[in-house]
C-alpha cells in the first residue's frame, strides 16, 4: 500500500508544479485553490509513504515522479522543448526510479 501511496503523492506532485504556472502568482482563486490543496495532499500521501519506505528511497521517486510528469506536461501544455536530450534526461530518470524500487528494502 505504501508504493501506492507514493504514485499518489506523486501525482499530486505534478498537479500543484504544473498548477502554479496556472496561479498566475496567486493571483487567480481557482487554480490558486487547486495548487495548494494538491500540495497539501501530495505531502500527506508522501508522509503515509514513508512510514514503510525508507526516506531516501520515498523522496527520490516522489519527486522523480513529479519531475516527469511536470516535463511531460510542460510539453503538452506549454509547448516545451521536445529536444532529443530532454527526452533522454526523462528515461534516465525513470531509469533512477525503477532502479530504486527493485532496490528497496
Amino acid at each position: 500500500m505504501s508504493w501506492f501511496y507514493l504514485v499518489i503523492a506523486g501525482f499530486f506532485e505534478i498537479a500543484w508544479a504544473v498548477g502554479l504556472k496556472y496561479t498566475v502568482g496567486f493571483t487567480r482563486l481557482i487554480p490558486s485553490i487547486i495548487t495548494i490543496l494538491s500540495y497539501i495532499a501530495s505531502l500527506i500521501f508522501l508522509s503515509l509513504a514513508i512510514k514503510n519506505i525508507p526516506i531516501g528511497t520515498g523522496y527520490a521517486v516522489w519527486t522523480g515522479i513529479g519531475a516527469i510528469g511536470t516535463a511531460i506536461l510542460g510539453i503538452i501544455l506549454f509547448g516545451e522543448s521536445r529536444e532529443l536530450a530532454r527526452i533522454l534526461c526523462i528515461f534516465l530518470i525513470i531509469t533512477g526510479i525503477v532502479g530504486l524500487k527493485i532496490l528497496a528494502k
